[in-house]
Parts: structure tokens; C-alpha cells; sequence
């Protein structure tokens, strides 16, 4: 692992960390040619890259509906216990996110709100390269069951595997657990490809309006290129894991979380931050102890190796801000205060406190959603959850009252932006109450100065009060002007413009 050490002094710079962050060119321009045929060719274009990356020909691409049914048979009990609990505890967390729509109303009877709809449609891509992740489908499939999600949709690779022949090339594992979050529709479909089948649709794919999942570069890259189209959760990266550790920490529990990560993917970033370098030196000793043990040694040394990086700070509020710089997908918090640390994290996708709260139990069983922001992305980025699923609504409600309150400040910053129509539709509903639905008649307005009704240039005490309280102070100022026995036809005028101002709150009423 690389080793940066921090002087007194001195902050961790975003430019020392080891991350690639952008989608290869060549990666993302393969991504577009697969996404354009399929959109042109289809079902077609889906069996030609199943067969050119897979090795598997397809004839259906949906997997029956029998198979789903029988696939909690193919598990054995205590595989299948594990997942009906960590499905229990992701949808209890879940249903706390739910949000509920709301509405508020001003004392002019104005309607104020947000209206939450459940998406019509999800897709869930399923990654099934180097490993199989059956909690990868609770953590996506769950949150969109609880949001009310009509139609939920799993693609994943089939496997070229005779032993999955039942299973369409699943893996029984991820059919099981995709059978327990209650999926509706699988395709054995996989890479850039099937996330074009899932944004645009083809002859056996219905499109659906979002996307969520991991996927390797390509998945990532097919995403990015239909966004806009669909929505997506995130473009992500390879998995990360930062530890923040002091003296009290175990130096081989915090080897064991750090290739926790390691062991994804070559390519998956490891962070160490701590303030004893000698602690460090006993994490890499214990790191060279158990990855000669590991069945996935290979994968877990070059991560480490090439994606690794420790940093030694000088004190513990450098090191916090180093977490912070790094911004990490997971973030182990190994520290004897470590509930005292947690406000001070700004930038975290999920945070573990305590030495007991290991990042694995996130991956299967806690509850919390595992699709996480990576690649420094929990600088802006938060987790998957229920409200990646839904929609939110502004609902607008006037009242005449309101228009009338509104109306003198929406058409002064019309004129200020030089939209005319803009103050004009508001100033024609204005008229309206003012002087009677005569007036907004063509006959009338083909006589009117429709430039004075867009901008009749209100004072500031109209823009601010509004109509209805601007006539008020009217009404005082007529009546004192004919107490002091002024002219009475300023009486008249301002008396007049308090009882148009009356009559339009009495049509609304």
C-alpha cells in the first residue's frame, strides 16, 4: 500500500489519492455502439452479444415464471434464512425513508404541496462476472417494492454453466433472493447491452423509467449514455473502504475489513487514516498473513497493492478532515471515541462505528442500502434508497385572494426579465377580478394597453403587501385625506380602488 504522511500542519489533497474517475474513451465509445444497435435491432442485437460476450445462446430471453417459483427449493435452509432475514431488516429500514405527500395552505386559501407517485417501472441490473451477489438484488429490488413500484424488472448475464441449466444460467443464489425481494419479470441479459434494452426497450423488454444496480465499466458507461432518458441511481465505481483508526483499534480485525473491499475487485480502493504508524506497519503485517490464506489472493494483492494508500496524520482532527477529503464509499470508524467523531464527517456513503460495527454486516444484514456513492461521489452523492423510485409533484393551488397577493410581485420580476406573456397571464387574471370577466373579453382587449396590463409598474408597497392589503392602506388614506376636508375627489378615487379591491376578494369568495 502506498504510505502518505502527513506534516503538522498539512491536509490531505484530493490530488494525492489514487482514483481514476472517468470512464475510459474507449470504454464509453463501445458502450454508445452497443446501446445504438440494440435500440435500432433489438431482441436481435440482445442475442448477438449474449452469444459474443457470454458464450451463451438464447432463445426466450425471459426467464418462466416457473423457474423463479421454484428457485427457493434450489438453497439450501440456512442460505435461505439468511436471506428472508436480511430481506426483513433492509424493508424495515426502508419503510422508514417512505415519504408521505403533503400539502399546506396560506390564510388566502392557497394550496401549497408536493404529490409522491411510486415510478410506473424499475430495472435492476445484476452484475454476474467475477462473483454472484444475491444481496446486490434485495438491497435494489426491496426499496422499489417499498416505494410502490408497479412493474420491478431484474436483467443479469446468464452463465455458460451446465449446472444452471434449471435456473436459466442464474445462479440459484441470486434467483432465490430476487424470489424473496419479489421481483416481476427477469431477462437473462447482461452488460451495456441490457441497460439499453431496459431504457429503450425491445420486442421482449418493456422500457422501464429507472435504472439502478452496479455493473462493471461498460454497465457504468451504458448508464451514463441513456440518463437523461431514464433515470439512473449513480454511475459507480470499483468499491472502496477507508478506516479511520487509533491506538485501541486491532490491527488484524482492521486487515481483515480493509481486504473485506480488496477482495471485489482489482481495482477496488483501500484507505487507511490513522495517527500511529506504528499501528500501520502492524495492519500490513497482518495483510501479508491472511492474503496468503485468501481463495481470492490475486484480486485482493492487486487491489491493495495498486489501489492502496495509508495515511499517517500528525493528529486526530487532520485525520478526520483526510476522511473527509476522501469522501469514501464505505467508512469504518475504529476509534475509542468513535460515536464523538461521527459529527464531524461531512463526506461518507456509510459510516461504521465502533469497532464491532463491521462493514460487512451493511453488505448483507443491517438494513442500510449497500449501492453507495463512489469515487469521492459522497462529496454530493447518497446512498440508494426508496426515494430513487419515486417522484415528487409541485402542486400549485391559487385562490383569487392569493392571485391578488401575488400577482403585483410575479409581474414586476416579469418586466425585470423582459417576459412579457409571462406578466400578461398573471395581469389578465388580475384584470379579471378587478374590473369584471367583460374585461378580459377580445372586444375589450383588442382596445386595451395590454403593455399596462403585463406592467402596470405597481410601488413597492403593492409588490410587497399585495392587492388586497395595498387597498387596505388605501381605504385609511381616503378616509383621513376627507376628514381633514381635502379635496373630495381624491376621497372618491382612493375609496373606488378600495372597493374594486373588495370586489375582487368577494368574486373569489
Amino acid at each position: 500500500m502506498k504510505t502518505i504522511t502527513l506534516a503538522p500542519g498539512e491536509r490531505l489533497r484530493a490530488g494525492q489519492l489514487i482514483r481514476k474517475g472517468v470512464l475510459p474513451d474507449a470504454v464509453v465509445a463501445s458502450a454508445r455502439s452497443i446501446v445504438e444497435d440494440v435500440r435500432q435491432r433489438g431482441d436481435d442485437a440482445l442475442r448477438g452479444y449474449s452469444k459474443q460476450f457470454d458464450g451463451v445462446e438464447l432463445e426466450g430471453l425471459r426467464l418462466p415464471q416457473e423457474a423463479l417459483e421454484r428457485a427457493l427449493e434450489l438453497v439450501s435452509p440456512s442460505f435461505r434464512a439468511a436471506l428472508e432475514k436480511a430481506a426483513a431488516q433492509i424493508r424495515a429500514f426502508h419503510e422508514r425513508e417512505v415519504e408521505q405527500s403533503w400539502f399546506t395552505t396560506r390564510a388566502d386559501g392557497t394550496m401549497l404541496g408536493v404529490k409522491v407517485t411510486p415510478m410506473a417501472a424499475a430495472g435492476v441490473y445484476v452484475p454476474g462476472g467475477r462473483a454472484q451477489y444475491p444481496s446486490t438484488v434485495l438491497m435494489n429490488i426491496i426499496p422499489a417494492k417499498v416505494a410502490g413500484v408497479g412493474r420491478i424488472v431484474m436483467v443479469t448475464p446468464p452463465q455458460n454453466d451446465p449446472q444452471m441449466s434449471e435456473t436459466g444460467g442464474i445462479s440459484p443464489q441470486t434467483l432465490a433472493a430476487a424470489r424473496i425481494a419479489g421481483v416481476d419479470e427477469i431477462y437473462t441479459v447482461g452488460g451495456a447491452q441490457a441497460i439499453a434494452a431496459l431504457a429503450y426497450g425491445t420486442e421482449s423488454i418493456e422500457k422501464v423509467d429507472v435504472i439502478t444496480g452496479p455493473g462493471n465499466a461498460y454497465v457504468a458507461a451504458a448508464k451514463q449514455l441513456v440518463s437523461g432518458d431514464v433515470g439512473i441511481d449513480m454511475v459507480a465505481g470499483p468499491s472502496e473502504v477507508c478506516v479511520l483508526a487509533d491506538a485501541t483499534a486491532e490491527p488484524a480485525v482492521v486487515a481483515a475489513d480493509l481486504m473485506a473491499q480488496a477482495e471485489h475487485d482489482p481495482l477496488a480502493a483501500c484507505y487507511l487514516i490513522t495517527c500511529d504508524a506504528a499501528f500501520a506497519a502492524e495492519v500490513e503485517r497482518a495483510i501479508e498473513l491472511f492474503v496468503a490464506q485468501s481463495p481470492r489472493e490475486e484480486i485482493t494483492r492487486a487491489s491493495l497493492d495498486n489501489e492502496g494508500t495509508i495515511v499517517i496524520a500528525p493528529d486526530i482532527a487532520t485525520a478526520v478532515d483526510a476522511v473527509n477529503t476522501v469522501a469514501p464509499e464505505h467508512l469504518e470508524l475504529h476509534c475509542e471515541d468513535a460515536l464523538g467523531l461521527l459529527g464531524g464527517i461531512r463526506n461518507a456513503g456509510a459510516i461504521f462505528v465502533g469497532a464491532w460495527s463491521s462493514e460487512p454486516l451493511g453488505d448483507y444484514v443491517a438494513g442500510p442500502n449497500h449501492t453507495l456513492p463512489t469515487g469521492g461521489t459522497a462529496l454530493f452523492s447518497s446512498p440508494l434508497s426508496v426515494d430513487d423510485f419515486v417522484k415528487r409533484s409541485s402542486v400549485v393551488c391559487y385562490t383569487p385572494a392569493g392571485l391578488l397577493s401575488d400577482a403585483p410581485a410575479t409581474q414586476t420580476l416579469a418586466e425585470g426579465e423582459g417576459l412579457w406573456a409571462h406578466a400578461l397571464s398573471v395581469g389578465l387574471r388580475r384584470r379579471k377580478l378587478e374590473c369584471g370577466a367583460a374585461s378580459v373579453g377580445l372586444d375589450a382587449l383588442a382596445a386595451a394597453d395590454l403593455t399596462q396590463v403585463a406592467w402596470p409598474e405597481d410601488d413597492a408597497r403593492t409588490v410587497a403587501a399585495g392587492l388586497a392589503d395595498a387597498a387596505t392602506v388605501a381605504d385609511e388614506a381616503a378616509g383621513a385625506v376627507a376628514g381633514a376636508g381635502d379635496d373630495a375627489s381624491a376621497a372618491t378615487s382612493a375609496s373606488a380602488t378600495s372597493s374594486g379591491a373588495s370586489d375582487f376578494a368577494r368574486e373569489g369568495e
